[in-house]
């Protein structure tokens, strides 16, 4: 097993802006938009629930700066399956990557693509769906497959226009809205509310929201000058998300009462006829269509980067770590759309999501734990990038994770331990696979 093998970089590398632009858009998904209506049930005061969101980015930052530090260490494309693999083992980087690589990015994907058919109803309202989402899945996979150039400028593009969408409904938001009963007075704030249970809660749907600020680790090895570029893509993106999901339901919350956003999933929906009028529910329709559009390609691309290094380094997936005449690895991102597709088809991909949730949260964890322990284990190695604030973001970040952690156990039982079981099944295989290729070995050995 050759875990400590580098990719090659691919050309051209890959700016420090669409790297940022890959944090953005994966961050940026359908949570900001739905969040809001379980927080203000439990939550009554609008400075409290705007805290939450502050809170919730400031965890996201600490775990930005904790991947930004390791990385930029060991910076090969694949994010955690590297990370673990370096810090710990191959086969707990091993058992990362096969949860990356089998729904960890195709669920994620397939739940945009349905979410971007189903909003694309109010755009267009003969259009099915399903064919909504599917022709978003493989549109953007044969974006990919034309090359890191193209990505780029695609990426870069969709992003931007995903931006300067959210600021004009906030812009118009601000204009027109106003009268609502929820206060942003300081005098509202009861501090008894941060430690209430209700808000312990909404700070987990806060953190799924952000999920994607360790995005652009997963193309490191790709990006022009890793120890300057990393670090301003994951802070500078996250920051901007950050600033934008505060903004955004601080505009929900000025134009739409209360009573019509609890307990509501459509948020944006609501918010935008409040806003725009009748016409609202297309006009926010379409701002969502084209923000998946983007968060699908972040995904499309930064996944099969995990199948291509866990090829690189276990003979019996050498396939899927081939590319391209143009250095595209066609065979992994042809997977990811594949798997994706069939999530798509049978519509299982919210049980999915419901169990890949602790394994992907667990990974983080260990990833982050493994900063401390090689600060004390490992102190000569060479750090371009050293995290702001250690010890403190990493131990912000572990805290708030674990609570996590411990949520999803207690109030999903089942689907903690399916995500664990996923997990080992990734131990079983990567044993499988270092005892053919020992047998192997041991028979081209000579006598």
């Amino acid at each position: 097993m050759t875990g400590t093998s580098r990719s090659a970089p691919t050309v051209p590398a890959v700016s420090t802006l669409a790297a940022t632009a890959i944090v953005v858009a994966d961050m940026i998904g359908i949570g900001v938009f739905t969040s809001l209506g379980f927080q203000v049930t439990d939550i009554p005061s609008g400075l409290t629930v705007l805290l939450l969101w502050l809170v919730g980015g400031v965890v996201a930052l600490c775990g930005a700066l904790c991947y930004a530090e390791l990385a930029t260490m060991f910076p090969r494309s694949s994010g955690e399956y590297n990370l673990l693999t370096r810090i710990y083992s191959p086969a707990i980087g091993f058992m990362a990557g096969w949860l990356s690589a089998t729904v960890g990015f195709s669920a994620p994907v397939a739940l945009a693509a349905m979410a971007l058919g189903q909003y694309g109803k109010a755009v267009l309202p003969g259009a099915p769906p399903l064919l909504l989402g599917l022709a978003a899945i493989w549109i953007v996979s044969l974006v990919h497959l034309r090359g890191t150039r193209h990505s780029s400028a695609f990426q870069i593009g969709f992003t931007l226009l995903k931006l300067a969408l959210i600021a004009a409904f906030i812009g118009v938001g601000l204009s027109r809205g106003g009268g609502q009963a929820i206060s942003f007075s300081p005098a509202s704030f009861d501090p008894a509310q941060i430690v209430s249970a209700g808000f312990a809660i909404s700070l987990v749907f806060v953190m799924y929201a952000y999920s994607g600020w360790n995005a652009a680790t997963y193309i490191v090895g790709e990006i022009a000058d890793p120890p300057r570029s990393l670090p301003r893509a994951l802070v500078v993106g996250t920051g901007i998300v950050v600033a934008l999901s505060i903004t955004l339901n601080a505009v929900f919350l000025y134009t739409t009462p209360v009573a019509e956003l609890a307990g509501q999933v459509e948020v944006a929906l609501i918010a935008g006829r409040h806003v725009f009028g009748e016409a609202g529910g297309r006009i926010v329709g379409g701002l969502i269509c084209a923000g998946l559009i983007p968060t699908i390609s972040a995904m499309m691309w930064i996944g099969p980067r995990v199948t291509v290094a866990m090829g690189e380094d276990v003979p019996l997936l050498r396939l899927f770590a081939r590319t391209s005449q143009r250095g595209v690895p066609a065979a992994a991102i042809l997977l990811q759309a594949g798997v994706a597709t069939v999530l798509l088809f049978t519509q299982s991909f919210e049980a999915v999501l419901d169990f890949i949730q602790f394994g992907l949260l667990l990974c983080s964890f260990l990833t982050v734990i493994g900063l401390i322990k090689l600060r004390i284990t490992r102190p000569e190695l060479p750090r371009p990038f050293r995290a702001w604030g250690y010890p403190a973001t990493p131990l912000i970040f572990l805290a708030v994770t674990l609570f996590m952690l411990v949520h999803l156990v207690t109030v999903r039982p089942l689907q903690s331990l399916a995500g664990l079981a996923l997990m080992l099944a990734g131990l079983v295989l990567y044993g499988v696979a270092t005892a053919r290729e020992r047998k192997t070995a041991r028979l081209a050995s000579p006598r």
